[in-house]
């Protein structure tokens, strides 16, 4: 009979902890799964799915250490809805596009 190599058992997290780690919304969490830039989740059983603590803690120290590029503002000139009042011109002006 041959021995099979003991590994080390993970700890694992329910949603509800996960929720408490990671506040996103669940659909927000299952897109970045997709994508795969989220550990992927198991299921235990038919209705209990569940993630490697590790995982998701070396994930969260990794995006803690590489913040992302904040987004360009917009051009609010551009605004077909409430444009931005031009000093010197009339309001009644602006809003009609003149």
């Amino acid at each position: 009979m041959t021995r099979r190599e003991a590994t080390p058992i993970k700890r694992t997290i329910r949603r509800d902890q996960l929720r408490e780690m990671v506040p996103l919304a669940d659909s927000t969490i299952y897109e970045m799964e997709q994508r795969g830039e989220f550990p992927t989740r198991f299921a235990l059983s038919a209705r209990c799915v569940v993630w490697d603590l590790a995982e998701v803690e070396a994930r969260l120290a990794a995006r803690r250490s590489t913040p992302l590029p904040r987004a360009p503002h917009p051009d609010v000139k551009q605004r077909r809805t409430r444009p931005v009042k031009v000093p010197g011109r009339a309001a009644g002006a602006a809003l009609k596009g003149e």
